[in-house]
């Protein structure tokens, strides 16, 4: 009797992880904090033999506020609040619009928008996909404007629950970047 109920118990959980689609997915990231997080990114360029690799710490406060600070290989920080971005390097400072660099503002909003569970704002920008259970969960993202897919094919975003662990972006030519993020302590 007791593998009978083990095994109905373990069918149920299976059949509750496969329902996970993409707007329960937004309902547990809607529910996290604000948050930061350390992050390590890699970018693969097809004109280098080794990934470039930063690292710094990523703050995202709901719903809008993104700022990526870098601390090595060498300091660099950029703050995006609704719709301006400002990017401080080298004693630098420049700002812009989103609205102004379209490419830069689908990225941005890839991030943002799932960061904040925000599903409306993303599928103004995106197609969504969600593979996996809420253990283990892959978003898949597609642009829906031309221009804009004609230089990133997908963004695919992983976690597991509410938490966002790895951001990974295709681009068109065979160049991706990859971010992973762990909880700041």
């Amino acid at each position: 009797m007791r593998i009978v109920a083990a095994f109905l118990a373990l069918a149920a959980l299976h059949a509750n992880a496969a329902e996970l689609g993409v707007p329960a997915l937004f309902e547990m990231l809607a529910k996290q904090k604000p948050s930061r997080a350390t992050f390590v990114e890699r970018k693969y360029l097809s004109l280098l033999d080794k990934p470039v690799e930063s690292r710094g710490e990523l703050l995202f406060v709901p719903p809008d506020r993104l700022e990526k600070r870098t601390t090595a290989p060498k300091a660099e920080r950029v703050v995006v609040e609704r719709d301006r971005i400002v990017l401080d390097r080298a004693g630098r400072t420049f700002a812009m619009g989103l609205r102004d660099n379209p490419g830069v503002a689908v990225l941005v909003e890839s991030i943002r928008a799932t960061l904040a569970g925000d599903l409306s704002a993303l599928t103004k920008t995106y197609s969504a996909a969600v593979a996996g259970d809420t253990g283990r969960w892959t978003l898949t993202l597609r642009p829906l404007d031309p221009a804009v897919s004609s230089l990133v094919s997908r963004v695919e975003i992983s976690g597991s629950e509410g938490i966002v662990k790895t951001v990974e972006i295709f681009q068109v030519d065979g160049d991706r970047s990859v971010m992973t993020l762990q909880p700041a302590p």
